[in-house]
Formats: structure tokens, sequence, C-alpha cells
């Protein structure tokens, strides 16, 4: 069983500001040409060390994976993951991109497949 991350925000810290997130399209480039691929089922995830010190995120969601409704979805569920978890995750910038079928996953199920691959402690366990 996956443990929790060492230090989820407080409740009401968890702010998704600009600041957290990639935002434009040589951010996207710069981390998919240095980073470090890594997948799993639903997801495919870029590291790309930065040199501030705390994580920012970028999602790709592409219309193969359904309808506007769906995507958005999985926007909302890996931005949660996301602000929950941040001072968990590496200093890196994350790009995550949705692979068919992640539309039908919960949060419990997000945050298995994504806390096994980011949180180095969990990582560790795992393969003892």
């Amino acid at each position: 069983m996956l443990r929790p991350c060492p230090d989820p925000n407080p409740k009401g810290t968890a702010r998704f500001t600009k600041a957290a997130r990639l935002r434009h399209r040589p951010d996207y480039l710069r981390a998919q040409a240095q980073g470090k691929r890594l997948h799993t089922r639903h997801f495919g995830v870029t590291l790309a060390p930065m040199g501030e010190g705390r994580p920012r995120l970028g999602l790709v969601v592409t219309r193969r994976l359904g309808n506007a409704v769906q995507r958005n979805r999985v926007k909302r569920l890996l931005r949660e993951f996301f602000r929950r978890h941040r001072t968990g995750l590496p200093a890196a910038d994350l790009v995550v991109m949705a692979k068919k079928g992640a539309a039908e996953l919960g949060y419990r199920q997000v945050y298995e497949e994504l806390g096994r691959l980011l949180f180095p402690r969990a990582r560790n366990k795992t393969h003892d």
C-alpha cells in the first residue's frame, strides 16, 4: 500500500498559482528535451530539473482522451494531486501527459499511480 505524502499541504494553503504552472511553450519544450521520462498505465510524466527549487506542473490532455468534460475532469484531478502533495514532489518541472483510460480514474487511482513515480520514499519501499 502506498504511504501518504510526507508533508501534505495544510488545509487552506494549497493554492495553484501562476508560479506553480508551466505556462509557455518554451517551458514545455525545455522539459521535454532535458527531462527524464517516466510512465504508468494512464500517465506519462517528464521530470526536468530546474533552478528555483519549487515544482511546477504542466498538463497535456489531448482530444483522444474524450470530450471536453472528460478532459477537464482529468486536469482537475491532476491539479488536485499537485496541490495536495506539492511539498513532497521533487523540485522539477513536471509535465504530465494523460493516456487513454485516464478519464475513468478517480482521485485515489491517480494518487496511487503518480505517487509511486514521484514520491522517492514510496518508490524505494516498493522495490525492497
